[in-house]
């Protein structure tokens, strides 16, 4: 598709967005935390002016919401099951097989792994300097331990590379170019003998014998083997096998394929998993419970924080997942706690036993005391001071992390912990502290841990917290602006249910707004939600999730790299705009013409299973834009169902396709510039595949499939 006509038909359907009136006009820009702090309204009656669903569109509605989009057949599925059924098997998780998913992801080895094992696998520069420098050993495992070597190999030459003489010329010679190309010919010859000599050999033997070249033969060819070979190799390769090659292939420090890893396993997740409900979830809290991968040791401390503290907590009580969070050395390090220390305590020199000992100049860090209030429970005008922030600050000394840079545990050290009483948010916190005296905070060596989690179990069962985290849900899954007696009907139920989220769930779904057509299909999809849609509605394999790494990158929404602690924004007027939809209409148009990182897509297919899924040949409709392209009529001298159409081959498949994508209705306005395009862009001796691709691309393109 032509840059121009993508602009052109971008600049035209961006409008569509900001109706004045209808379920497609996005909530006004303001912040979601100056939102949740309007003042609490009072809880209504379940009331009558909702225009309701349809139950074929409450199966759509809580497809749409809680999961990444229907598969074709998937509204039928869930209308024979049952939605209410559909919506109670989707929160129990563990009781749904999802071994197709698995399978997929045993080809990523780190999901499985502890934050040290990640380490060790896919180590950092400071890890292979210890090694190098001979205070840590080399691991036992062969194929590790020539990882080990190629990366030490390459870390030296690096930093020969950078060494300056006094005079400010550098040490080392500097090839020429000539040179340097002279080495890479040299090099990819190597490569190629060394592959026919691998290919040589059987499968199981071919690593075996890579890992027993010289250093420099490994480095030669697993920089500079051909893509076909390499290609080849890599598919008949363990999953351990390819984690080695691609470690020795990489730069020097590998630690970024465990991100890697994490975001694959991210996609197939959301497009291939049966427990699409906990995926959703487990997308929502880790937002929520924003941490940054970038930062410092988090990049081999979020796949663990994602495995063991989001998802599995992601239908169970908030405060247990709150608690889990607290205690993860992922938040500890991304929000700073790790760092901080009592002004009075032990660690920074104060000994009340010694009243000569002098306090140091190390203090409180108060990211996380006052992130954990404003972001994670209360909200933002939860009735807090800066005094309760520095006093929460306090209270949580001591929690930590055992040598963040060699991946360690969670831990709390009493040395590290303000002692005394505290005045918090209208609690006493702590105990007082007397010279030597038993009781004092220097003789209970876990005092300071309870009291951390006295203070967030006291956030976890606040009202406040409540009513904030009901705004949250009702946001994400109901409307940008959300509605306050929903909001107020799901606190109630927190409070009731100590938090239960399957709990405050089922009044979400059960109330009269979640179940309105004000309500209905009114949500614009995040990139994520865009791109596993565009996969799970054409029931399209994702063969290539990297490249669907690097996709949503482009699209601003990069995986785990959600720098504030706020996570990425889940309103309509931060993702949909002309910038945002030609993202959209390239991603589009590449996969339906197979342009896509060889992505495999068959619009024929996802024409044919539109049409077998749908639960007439054409939709019945009543809008006269829909009226222009198909009709079914019977005939007068026939007890048997023509198809009499006015339009042609092109308008049923489109017809087809919105149904089968959209799930719903497109507007004249966007089927009017549907045409227009294909009246552009193609010719009478276009091939049909080719004019079928576009229309798939342009209807994924439409403003309707960008909503849920």
């Amino acid at each position: 598709m032509r840059v121009s006509a993508i602009l052109l038909l971008a600049a035209a359907l961006t409008p569509l967005y900001a109706q004045d009136d209808g379920p497609m006009q996005p909530a006004a820009k303001s912040s979601s935390h100056a939102k949740a702090a309007r003042s609490h309204h009072p809880t209504t009656p379940i009331e009558s002016k909702f225009a309701h669903l349809t139950e074929r569109e409450r199966a759509v509605q809580l497809l749409n919401r809680f999961t990444f989009g229907p598969r074709p057949g998937e509204v039928e599925r869930v209308l024979a099951q049952g939605t209410g059924n559909w919506f109670e098997q989707q929160l129990s998780p563990g009781a749904i097989n999802d071994d197709a998913l698995n399978r997929r992801l045993n080809d990523y080895p780190t999901l499985n792994m502890t934050p040290e094992q990640a380490l060790t696998v896919f180590p950092d520069r400071g890890t292979l300097q210890a090694v190098a420098d001979g205070k840590r050993a080399y691991p036992t495992d062969p194929n590790l331990a020539a990882v080990y070597e190629v990366q030490i190999f390459k870390l030296k030459k690096d930093i020969e590379s950078k060494k300056i003489n006094a005079d400010g010329t550098p040490a080392i010679t500097q090839l020429t170019e000539a040179e340097v190309a002279e080495q890479k010919k040299l090099d990819q010859t190597a490569a190629s003998h060394i592959a026919g000599d691998l290919f040589s050999l059987p499968k199981n033997q071919r690593m075996a014998a890579l890992i027993k070249l010289p250093v420099e033969d490994r480095v030669a060819f697993t920089s500079y083997v051909s893509g076909d070979q390499r290609n080849l190799l890599l598919s008949e390769f363990n999953p351990r096998e390819r984690e080695a090659f691609y470690a020795m292939s990489s730069g020097v420090g590998t630690s970024y394929q465990i991100i890697n890893e994490l975001s694959q396993a991210r996609f197939l997740r959301s497009i291939l998993s049966e427990r699409q409900l906990q995926e959703v979830m487990t997308d929502f809290w880790f937002n929520h419970f924003n941490i940054y991968i970038g930062k410092d040791s988090d990049q081999w401390y979020t796949t663990s924080y994602e495995r063991d503290v989001i998802r599995k907590h992601a239908l169970g009580k908030f405060r247990d997942l709150l608690l889990a969070t607290a205690t993860s050395p992922a938040m500890m390090v991304y929000l700073d706690n790790w760092l901080s220390i009592g002004p009075d305590s032990l660690a920074n020199g104060v000994n009340t036993a010694n009243p000569n000992s002098k306090k140091g100049n190390r203090g409180l860090n108060e990211n996380y005391g006052r992130e954990v209030m404003e972001l994670h429970t209360v909200g933002v005008n939860g009735g807090y001071t800066q005094a309760d922030v520095t006093a929460l600050s306090a209270i949580l000394t001591g929690w930590t992390v055992d040598r963040p840079n060699l991946a360690g545990a969670f831990q709390y050290d009493a040395k590290r912990h303000e002692p005394g009483l505290k005045q918090w948010f209208g609690h006493t916190i702590g105990v007082a502290t007397t010279a030597g005296a038993p009781g004092s905070a220097f003789s209970s060596p876990n005092a300071g841990m309870d009291e951390g989690v006295e203070a967030l179990t006291i956030l976890a069962a606040s009202p406040k917290t409540a009513h904030f985290i009901s705004y949250k849900l009702v946001q994400r899954f109901v409307a940008d602006d959300p509605p306050p007696a929903l909001v107020d009907r799901m606190a109630t139920t927190y409070m009731s249910t100590d938090g239960e989220i399957k709990a405050i769930l089922r009044t979400l779904v059960q109330s009269p707004e979640f179940n309105s057509k004000k309500y209905f299909r009114n949500k614009v999809k995040t990139p994520m939600e865009f791109l596993a849609s565009a996969f799970r509605t054409t029931a399209t394999d994702p063969t290539n999730p990297g490249a669907l790494v690097n996709t949503i990158k482009t699209m601003g929404m990069p995986l785990y790299f959600a720098l504030p602690p706020t996570g990425y924004y889940i309103t309509a007027d931060h993702w949909m705009n002309s910038t945002a939809l030609v993202d959209r209409l390239n991603f589009a148009y590449a996969l339906t013409g197979n342009k896509f990182a060889n992505q495999k897509f068959d619009s024929a297919h996802v024409l044919a299973i539109g049409l077998m899924s749908q639960p007439t040949v054409m939709p019945a409709t009543t809008t006269p834009a829909a009226s222009r392209y198909a009709e079914t009529r019977l005939t007068t001298d026939s007890t048997s169902a023509v198809p009499v159409t006015n339009s042609s081959g092109q308008d049923f498949a489109l017809r087809i396709l919105e149904a089968s994508l959209v799930g719903g209705d497109v507007s004249p306005k966007t089927n009017d510039l549907i045409h227009a395009q294909i009246t552009q862009l193609t010719t009478p001796t276009a091939p049909p595949t080719d004019i079928l691709n576009l229309i798939t691309a342009l209807v994924m393109g439409s403003p309707e499939f960008q909503l849920r």
